[in-house]
Parts: structure tokens; sequence; C-alpha cells
């Protein structure tokens, strides 16, 4: 059995990830304009989509490197705004993993990073994210172990910082799709 190619450009890479075609975008801005975080990205969310599609070896590596495709908050107004019913969201969750896998991400994300990882290893741990194995896997990987430890009495006094984190049923099953996305699942 021959192995399948892998797909060429980033548009290829991303439609056979999500289904969406990168190519359908017409670039209207309404993602970026309604965008909460734009403000603070290096490319605005239009601008993710434009290189996608331009997928020259220029282009990826200016938008797998950018910070953008970390800064994205994933709140998905950017697909509740496209006309084009695409989903830039689910778009930049392609470019994070190929960003990861690649190892194009920007040093300056490294505390992005360590967050993004710590988040995903409790939610498949626990079945649900849980602040204080978030925090101690965020802080050991970050190194940033003194940044706000003054908010902490304060946050467990409000009740926000419960100290026993909460397991769901089932978390086998949230393992099993970790490992099909993973090293179990295909291959992007």
């Amino acid at each position: 059995m021959a192995k399948s190619q892998e797909p060429s450009t980033l548009a290829a890479r991303i439609l056979e990830a999500t289904g969406i075609d990168v190519q359908k975008c017409y670039q209207c801005g309404k993602c970026t304009a309604g965008c909460p975080m734009a403000r603070y990205m290096d490319l605005t969310p239009n601008q993710v989509m434009r290189l996608s599609q331009i997928g020259d070896a220029e282009a990826q590596e200016r938008v797998l490197g950018c910070s953008a495709i970390w800064s994205c908050a994933g709140c998905l107004t950017c697909t509740q705004r496209c006309p084009r019913e695409l989903d830039p969201a689910a778009v930049m969750d392609v470019l994070r993993e190929l960003s990861l896998e690649q190892a194009k991400v920007s040093p300056r994300q490294k505390k992005v990073l360590a967050f993004h990882k710590a988040f995903l290893k409790t939610v498949e741990k626990g079945g649900r994210m849980s602040e204080i194995p978030l925090v101690r896997r965020y802080k050991m990987a970050s190194m940033d172990l003194f940044g706000d430890v003054l908010i902490a009495p304060v946050m467990l006094a409000k009740g926000k910082l419960p100290l026993k984190a909460h397991k769901i049923k089932g978390r086998s099953e949230i393992r099993r799709v970790f490992q099909a996305c993973g090293k179990g699942g295909k291959k992007r």
C-alpha cells in the first residue's frame, strides 16, 4: 500500500484537517472588525486567512511564525461574522498545531505555548479544566513561579481557586479523543 502524499500547500493542509477551504475567503475583513484580540496581533485574522491562501514558502513561514495564531482567544466571533460561513477560529487552531509540529513557534510566545500545553494536558487528565492543576503545570512549564503569587490568596478567599480538582466520569473517553488527535490519529 502506497503512502499517501502530504498536501503541499498550507491551504490544502487546512482543507484536509478541517474541511475549510480558505480559498473561499474574499477578504471582506469582518473577522478582523469583530475580533477583540486584533489590536494585539501582529497579523489580523483576515491577513492570516490571506497568507494561508497564498501558501508559498514565504507566506507559510510568516503565518506559522506569527504571534496572531497564539493571541487568538477562540471566542468564535470571526466565525459568526463570516459571510462565507468559513471558520477562521478553526483555521487558527490548525495553524497553531502546524506551527508546533514544524517548530515555528516564535520564542516570544513561550508563555502562551506553555499555557496552551498546560491547558490541554489538564483537560486530558481530568476531563475538564481545573484551576490548580492548570496553574501548577503552567508555572512549571513557563518557569514564571512568582509572577502573580500575590493574587492567589485573594482568589482562594473568594472561592475562585478550588483546592480540589473536580474530575468527570468517562475520563478514559476524553483520553481516547486526545490519542486520536495526537499520536494515534490521522497525521496532518
